[in-house]
C-alpha cells in the first residue's frame, strides 16, 4: 500500500466514524455552550487514552515532538469545533454546511501559499463538483440566517483547513496527540463563556460519551494522520463525505428524508470521489514546485 492509499484509507475510515456527529448533536438536548464544554472535556480524555494506547510508556514524548506546529494544530482544531457547534446554534444547518464545504478550497489556497504545493487540475474539478453536490444537498435548508452563525461556520472552515495545512507542513510528525490539548482549549473557552458546568442527565450524558469520548477521538485521530500522506485539500475534500453520510443517518434514524435534489447532490459527490480515486491509481497525486 503506497502513501496515497494509506492516507486515503485512514481519512475515509475516520470520516465514516465521525459521520453520526450531526445526528447525535440533534439528539442531545443541552444548551450550545454546555455541548461545547462537555465535548471539550470528554475529548481530552478520549484523545489522551488513544495516545497512551498507541505510545504506551513514551506517550508524553508524542507531545514534545509536535512543537509549535502542534500547538497551532490544537488551537485551530478548537476553533473548528467551536465554530461548527455554534454555527448550527445561531443559523440554519444548511448555511453551516455550505460554508463548511469551502474548507477544501481554503486548504488548497493555504497549501499553495505556504507549502508551495500545486494540486492537479482534476482535483480542482472534483472540488468544484463536490461543492455543487453539497449545495444541492442543503439547498432547501439554506436561507435567511444569523450573520453570527455564518461567521462561526466560516471560522469552522478556516480552522479545519488551517489545522490540516499546518499538520501537512510537518508530515514526518504525527500531530494527532495534540487533539487532546485542543479539547482542553475548547473546554476552557466554553467554561469561560458559560461560567458554569451543568451535569447532564443520564440520557444526554450517554450520547455525549458515545460522541465525544469514543467516536470523535477515534475518528479524528485517523483523520489528523491524513496530512502525513495527503495534501490538506485532499483530506478536507474527503471530509465532505461526512455531510453525505450524516444526512443519510438523519434520514435513517430520524425519518427526515432528503429531497430528491438532495439525493441527487449526494450521488454527485459520491461519484466524483469514486472517479477521483480511480484516476489517482494511475497518476501522481501532487506535483511539487521544483527548485
Amino acid at each position: 500500500m503506497d502513501n496515497h492509499q494509506k492516507g486515503f484509507l485512514l481519512t475515509a475510515i475516520g470520516v465514516l466514524i465521525i459521520s453520526p456527529d450531526a445526528l447525535l448533536l440533534r439528539v442531545i438536548s443541552l444548551p450550545a455552550e454546555q455541548v461545547v464544554l462537555w465535548r471539550g472535556l470528554l475529548n481530552v480524555l478520549g484523545f489522551w487514552l488513544i495516545v497512551v494506547a498507541r505510545y504506551r510508556g513514551q506517550w508524553w514524548r508524542s507531545y514534545l515532538v509536535c512543537g509549535r506546529a502542534g500547538l497551532g494544530c490544537a488551537l485551530l482544531f478548537s476553533f473548528s469545533t467551536i465554530g461548527f457547534i455554534l454555527g448550527n446554534h445561531f443559523t440554519k444547518a444548511g448555511n453551516v454546511l455550505v460554508i463548511l464545504a469551502s474548507a477544501p478550497l481554503i486548504a488548497a489556497l493555504l497549501s499553495r501559499l505556504f507549502l508551495q504545493e500545486r494540486l492537479p487540475m482534476r482535483t480542482w474539478l472534483v472540488i468544484g463538483v463536490c461543492l455543487f453536490g453539497i449545495s444541492l444537498i442543503v439547498l432547501d435548508d439554506a436561507g435567511a440566517g444569523s450573520w453570527l452563525g455564518s461567521a462561526f461556520a466560516l471560522m469552522a472552515a478556516v480552522g479545519l483547513a488551517g489545522n490540516l495545512t499546518l499538520a501537512r507542513s510537518r508530515p514526518e510528525i504525527d500531530m494527532s496527540p495534540m487533539l487532546a490539548l485542543s479539547g482542553l482549549i475548547t473546554a476552557g473557552l466554553a467554561g469561560f463563556w458559560s461560567g458554569e458546568v451543568l451535569l447532564p442527565d443520564a440520557v444526554n450524558m450517554s450520547w455525549l460519551v458515545l460522541l465525544c469520548l469514543i467516536l470523535m477521538p477515534v475518528g479524528f485521530t485517523l483523520i489528523q494522520q491524513g496530512p502525513q500522506y495527503l495534501p490538506s485539500a485532499e483530506v478536507s475534500l474527503l471530509l465532505l463525505l461526512e455531510t453525505l453520510f450524516g444526512t443519510l443517518l438523519v434520514w435513517l434514524f430520524l425519518s427526515e428524508r432528503p429531497t430528491n435534489m438532495g439525493l441527487l447532490g449526494g450521488a454527485i459527490v459520491l461519484m466524483a470521489m469514486l472517479a477521483k480515486s480511480g484516476l489517482e491509481r494511475y497518476q501522481p497525486l501532487i506535483v511539487r514546485r521544483e527548485g
